[in-house]
């Protein structure tokens, strides 16, 4: 007997069997293409270039017209699977077992868009295109990559065309155990920076001949261990500096170095800016350099800044819709990485929830079918609040 699937798994199934390893699109924004123009839905896929990076397709879907404009967004390109061998099931086989759907992007994030496919589907069947308002889907293929020709250029892009959104859902995996345990109201900002310091390269046995330049960068790198940057606050937990790399190139036993770099990440909460993290990284450096020593500090371009909706409308609604789909009231979440919810900020209020990120990134990544379901029965309840129906 053919097994009868819902519209969430259908479409969350059709999508891991597409291969959209960054940056390949693999299929998957074609198959949601299918999908989205099936219900009406205007659908234009964009290519975005830029040096040194590899050209990334996306795609903008949208139905309906005037405000409120709600725009679901996420990616389709997941990391690579890893060792073949140690999956249960092939990763772009989207192989169903005992209730469950394995693959890769199973969580992070095809499930999520599923479910948002899934919502938007049932909605419009409901209640036709003329709904008052608009929805947009705005899909990427860098998230899990450089995000330079994704999210951020597709933002530009859409506004470029006309829309203006008034409210965002990403659908990232936020629950840490369970659906329904966390919705994500803003995030930490990250900087990441490199130093290096600069010897002179010499024989093991004639050191007066050299300049070793590891003790130095050591003891910089002491500096920015010890470094307490904050307590946290009631939104965010405090931020935290971690090394990340420590590496002179050196593959031999009887050569000083001519150089060693250390490398490094700040996760920080809104009681800093970015500009002024910085000011902090540069001072301490200054102050635990030795006299003498020649260094470098080199900050990342692609920092972000932390960041707190206030969007209590689009806070509430959604939680009130999880709720009453699992009975759970969701925490008010800031924890974690970042997403592509840093860009969205900057066009409207942000909010992201999505599956369960237990098995992201992992092997044998998946998920209940179940949740697949309940996810999509939250975003459909969030959908006919955010749009009343109209009297009359």
């Amino acid at each position: 007997m053919t097994e009868v699937l819902s519209s969430a798994v259908t479409i969350a199934r059709d999508l891991l069997r597409c291969p959209s390893v960054t940056p390949a699109e693999g299929g998957a924004l074609q198959a949601l293409e299918k999908t989205l123009q099936s219900a009406g839905f205007a659908v234009s896929r964009v290519t975005f270039s830029d040096t040194g990076t590899p050209d990334i397709e996306n795609l903008f879907a949208t139905i309906g017209e005037g405000r409120p404009h709600f725009v679901f967004a996420g990616h389709t390109d997941v990391v690579p699977p890893g060792d073949l061998a140690a999956w249960r099931h092939g990763p772009f086989d989207g192989t169903i077992e005992d209730g469950v759907l394995y693959g890769r992007g199973a969580v992070d994030m095809k499930g999520g868009i599923a479910s948002f496919a899934a919502a938007a589907l049932a909605f419009l069947a409901d209640r036709g295109p003329a709904f008052g308002g608009t929805i947009s889907f705005l899909i990427t293929g860098d998230e899990e990559g450089p995000a330079v020709n994704g999210t951020v250029k597709l933002l530009d892009w859409a506004k470029a065309q006309g829309h203006r959104f008034d409210a965002c859902i990403v659908g990232e995996p936020t629950n840490p155990a369970a659906l329904g345990d966390a919705i994500k109201v803003g995030r930490r900002g990250s900087l990441s920076g490199t130093i290096t310091v600069t010897g002179t390269q010499g024989h093991v046995a004639y050191p007066h001949l050299a300049r070793n330049p590891i003790p130095g960068l050591l003891q910089l790198l002491a500096a920015l261990d010890g470094l307490t940057l904050d307590q946290g606050n009631d939104r965010f937990e405090p931020s935290n500096l971690e090394i990340v790399s420590v590496d002179v190139g050196n593959p031999a036993f009887n050569v000083i170095p001519a150089r060693a770099e250390g490398r490094f990440n700040i996760r920080y909460n809104d009681i800093w800016t970015l500009a002024g993290l910085k000011d902090r990284i540069t001072a301490t450096l200054q102050a635990a350099a030795p006299q003498g020593l020649a260094y470098t500090l080199d900050f990342k371009r692609d920092a972000s800044e932390s960041f707190l909706t206030h969007d209590e409308t689009l806070i509430r609604s959604l939680s009130d819709a999880v709720e009453a789909e699992t009975g759970r009231r969701p925490d008010l979440s800031t924890g974690g990485g970042t997403s592509d919810a840093r860009f969205i900020k900057n066009h409207c209020p942000v909010v992201e929830f999505g599956l369960v990120g237990q098995t992201m990134h992992k092997v044998n990544e998946c998920v209940a079918l179940d949740d697949l379901d309940r996810l999509a029965a939250i975003y459909l309840r969030f959908l006919q609040a955010y749009f009343p129906r109209r009297e009359g």
